[in-house]
């Protein structure tokens, strides 16, 4: 009896280690199921080839000299000297034309705001020329009803009544006359509101009509020269371009890139120290004038010859 329990322990042991193992087993395969699809979209992701953003200016080369750069610049301000041109040959119409807008707009409302009172003034008469009938009403209803009194106070009561709805009458008709003295004043504001509206339409038509002829002039050359320009831009170094911009935009003449003529800055005119001229002429780097804040390029860049003095 005891050899068999004891045999039977023995047995018992390896049925257990092999249940464990089986846990194991099977934990085994789902962890490696697993990490299988964990590892599956991380591979498709680097699989998957990384976008290519075009960028929108061309890299210069390392090879472009400053020489170069600086004619680039300069054929650049060429191109947008002449566009600024041809959009001052418009001079002031086109700002003209917008006043002329906001003027009628404004006017539009005014006159959009003085109807609607002179409408509210209308409808407050109707309304008080109602109520004045309604106390009429009333009036003769309480002299029915004075002859059917008994006693002195009813009297007194409806006489009070129609001494009041007698003053309502007399209200509404003040108000009817300030609302009809107001309607004749805004109708006389509207009037020479729609009159000043009349004129500056008529002024609008001829200049609009004015300012599309100078466009159809200029149309064709101005959408060429813009076409120029913006190919132009796309050559040069996105860093160049900007600052262009920047000294393009805060110069009232619209002049970036200047040459240097009589020892002086072309923009603001201020002299520039022979030292500086000379690291100008050699065109190794760019230069800008200390004043001014512009691109300062040397006079044979723009085909100006030097006169050697003698």
């Amino acid at each position: 009896m005891i050899k068999a329990k004891v045999k039977a322990k023995v047995s018992a042991k390896p049925i257990a280690n092999s249940k464990e193992e089986k846990k194991a087993k099977t934990s085994a395969k789902v962890d490696t199921k697993k990490s299988t699809k964990k590892e599956e979209p991380k591979a498709k992701l680097l699989a998957k080839e990384p976008v290519k953003i075009k960028p929108k200016h061309k890299e210069i080369s390392p090879d472009v000299t400053v020489e170069e750069r600086l004619k680039a610049l300069f054929a650049l301000q060429q191109i947008d000297t002449s566009i600024d041109k041809i959009r001052i040959v418009r001079g002031e119409l086109p700002l003209e034309v917008q006043d002329l807008e906001d003027e009628i707009a404004g006017l539009e409302t005014r006159i959009k705001n003085y109807t609607d009172e002179v409408n509210v003034f209308e409808d407050t008469i109707v309304q008080k020329k109602q109520q004045m009938k309604e106390s009429l009403s009333l009036i003769k209803k309480y002299e029915e009803q004075q002859n059917k009194v008994r006693n002195n106070r009813e009297f007194d009561s409806l006489t009070k009544e129609m001494e009041f709805q007698n003053l309502e009458i007399q209200l509404c008709e003040k108000r009817i006359k300030e609302a009809k003295a107001n309607i004749a004043a805004k109708n006389e504001i509207i009037e020479k509101a729609q009159a000043e509206f009349n004129e500056r339409k008529s002024d609008l038509k001829h200049k609009k009509a004015e300012l599309d002829d100078i466009i159809k002039e200029t149309e064709k050359e101005e959408k060429a020269l813009i076409k120029k320009s913006e190919k132009a831009e796309e050559i040069m170094e996105e860093r160049l371009l900007t600052a262009y911009k920047r000294i393009r935009s805060n110069a009232r003449n619209g002049l970036a890139v200047v040459t240097v003529a009589r020892d002086a800055c072309g923009g603001c005119f201020n002299n520039i120290p022979p030292q500086r001229q000379m690291d100008i002429r050699m065109r190794k780097k760019i230069i800008v004038c200390e004043y001014c804040g512009r691109i300062l390029v040397d006079p044979e860049i723009a085909g100006i010859e030097v006169l050697e003095e003698a």
